[in-house]
């Protein structure tokens, strides 16, 4: 058995997540939004500070139901602003906002997951990475789908984050070759049923 991804540490919080979330394909739709979401906050941070908060965000944030969060206003982001359990900043909880109302619309047309899932036909990308080295910040498809994101409304999804948010629900597989999570998310590449 080879060892974790680097990345992953020695936090028990973060083997956790890598272990258990971190390259599993997601399909609800409603679950990528508030990766995407979360991935958007963790702009200029650490990924683990965002996960130490996730409980404390899933609080402020309604659940991350869109349907709630896309009526909000003035005195819910003056709320968040005053939340010290999450990222307290006004660009991220507005865009939130926002990027809510953007997903309902995406949801109404063709669904969220289909949408996303539709970039890579439906099937993750299985990558055979070696070292960290490899592993790219970002490429043409996730730049292509921060564009395509933006052109529908979304805010703080350029393309490195996009592309961590495809690494985190799986629609890329980038565990290393060498890493024990490598071949389970590969054998889960394909949409339930």
């Amino acid at each position: 058995m080879g060892e974790r991804c680097g990345w992953a540490g020695s936090e028990p919080i973060y083997r956790d997540y890598h272990d258990t979330e971190w390259g599993v394909p997601e399909w609800d739709g409603r679950a990528l939004w508030e990766k995407l979401i979360l991935d958007g906050f963790q702009a200029g941070l650490s990924w683990i500070t965002i996960l130490k908060k996730r409980e404390n965000f899933r609080a402020a944030f309604a659940g991350f139901d869109p349907e709630v969060i896309a009526t909000w206003g003035e005195a819910e982001v003056l709320r968040c602003l005053a939340d010290p359990g999450i990222i307290r900043h006004r660009g991220k909880i507005e865009a939130t906002i926002g990027n809510a109302k953007a997903y309902l619309k995406i949801e109404e047309e063709q669904g969220f997951a289909n949408y996303l899932w539709g970039y890579v036909g439906g099937e993750a990308i299985q990558n055979r990475w070696a070292t960290m080295a490899e592993v790219p910040a970002f490429t043409p498809l996730s730049t292509q789908i921060s564009k395509d994101l933006k052109k529908a409304g979304f805010r703080f999804c350029g393309p490195t984050i996009v592309y961590a948010f495809m690494q985190a629900t799986g629609m890329v597989n980038d565990h290393l070759i060498t890493c024990p999570e490598h071949e389970p998310c590969a054998a889960l590449r394909l949409p339930p049923g």
